[in-house]
């Protein structure tokens, strides 16, 4: 079953079982499109723990989803603008609280935790919203960004939500293998971030999936939330 909503002109997607328990997990996902439904169903075929999928789309995403200004990558992209702190103040302030009293108010369940999921630039969210808020406990970051530029600097200067015990990484073997300078070390970063988490006491995973970074993505996606639930 599923709700949607319109909060804040974005696109807020509900997404649960019929037969749900009255504890269970919340996961935000930010799409790119409006693959949260593929995503949820991909999640029921692999048998992954009961969780309800709150599924956002309609965003700016090359600014949404980023931290700070990032030049194009090419001629016909665009510049990424770092908006991410606004898009985190509307989602804690206005999405995530709507859809808590649909969940507590309609579905009668409780929630045990929130976790944060996102594939590419939303699996660079994923990982930066959690030097912002301690509200969630587990991430999922499939084909995460991690070329971004100074998104290591960052991490090596700030510290994670103490909240954090789960984070799953993954990432497609022809991901690395492209010509731009920027997109290259997005393998070298992933892998430093996971064994950087791993050695704070997180229990993290990397994933490697055969492909590039388009190929499979709402399965990706999935496996790293089953992953994550576990």
């Amino acid at each position: 079953m599923s709700k949607e909503l319109k909060i804040e002109n974005k696109f807020v997607s509900v997404f649960c079982n019929e037969k749900h328990k009255e504890n269970i997990p919340v996961i935000i996902l930010n799409t790119y499109g409006n693959e949260g439904k593929e995503v949820f169903e991909r999640c029921n075929k692999i048998q992954t723990k009961d969780f309800i999928l709150i599924a956002i789309s309609n965003l700016d995403w090359d600014n949404d989803m980023t931290p700070w200004f990032a030049p194009k990558l090419n001629d016909n992209d665009k510049d990424c603008l770092g908006k991410a702190d606004d898009y985190l103040k509307t989602l804690l302030e206005k999405i995530i609280p709507e859809t808590k009293k649909y969940i507590e108010n309609e579905l009668n369940v409780n929630i045990s935790y929130y976790a944060i999921a996102g594939y590419s630039l939303g699996g660079l969210f994923a990982i930066y919203s959690a030097y912002k808020t301690n509200l969630f406990s587990r991430i999922a970051s499939s084909s995460g960004s991690f070329w971004y530029p100074n998104f290591i600097e960052f991490v090596n200067k700030n510290k994670i939500s103490e909240n954090i015990d789960k984070i799953y990484f993954s990432l497609g073997n022809k991901e690395s293998k492209v010509r731009n300078e920027v997109l290259a070390p997005v393998e070298e970063n992933t892998k430093k971030l996971e064994q950087m988490y791993k050695l704070q006491g997180i229990k993290t995973i990397y994933e490697e999936n055969d492909g590039n970074h388009f190929k499979d993505a709402e399965l990706r996606m999935a496996r790293g939330i089953k992953w994550i639930l576990q």
